[in-house]
């Protein structure tokens, strides 16, 4: 499963299916599949991260997807699934901001990514303060390290909805 010579199987969308917890209908496996073959130019198997760094949208992601095979990547997607759970899509949301994956957000790893949200729109002085608000605002400190209950009890009552749809051919 993986490369674009090979055809995924009924068999290899159920399991996919199962594996991001029915996130994607058989039709939005099937398309997804066909978008990642595209993305693995060598036909591997797996996408490196510079390939999927050509979608544009998903260049803050990289630490994220370096090396990911088809299952990993549709559980990597599913999170931007109408399917997809609240506490789901503050997982991966949490998963963005822990960009060294020690399960602890610390106020640097929040301003990286104010940062790479705003780039020169705002200055470094204005992001540190704007964040510092919304911490002071939610009960945090700028020494405060969240973990995941701290986004789930921050976001969870917030109507998040984080949703990409899949182009079914």
């Amino acid at each position: 499963m993986g490369n674009a010579s090979s055809m995924l199987t009924q068999y290899d969308i159920e399991e996919v299916q199962q594996h991001c917890n029915h996130a994607f209908s058989q039709q939005e496996i099937v398309s997804l599949y066909e978008r990642f073959c595209q993305l693995d130019r060598n036909n591997g198997g797996f996408i490196s991260a510079e390939e999927f760094l050509s979608v544009p949208e998903f260049a803050r992601l990289l630490r994220m997807v370096d090396g990911l095979n088809f299952k990993e990547f549709v559980a990597f997607l599913s999170a931007f699934s109408p399917h997809a759970t609240l506490h789901q899509k503050i997982e991966f949301i949490f998963k963005v901001y822990d960009s060294d994956g020690n399960g602890k957000v610390t106020f640097t790893d929040m301003l990286d990514v104010l940062r790479d949200l705003t780039g020169t729109f705002i200055s470094e002085k204005q992001r540190e303060q704007v964040l510092t608000d919304v911490l002071d605002e939610a009960g945090y400190t700028k020494d405060s390290l969240m973990i995941l209950s701290d986004f789930v009890k921050i976001l969870g009552n917030s109507g998040l909805k984080i949703e990409v749809e899949v182009p079914v051919d």
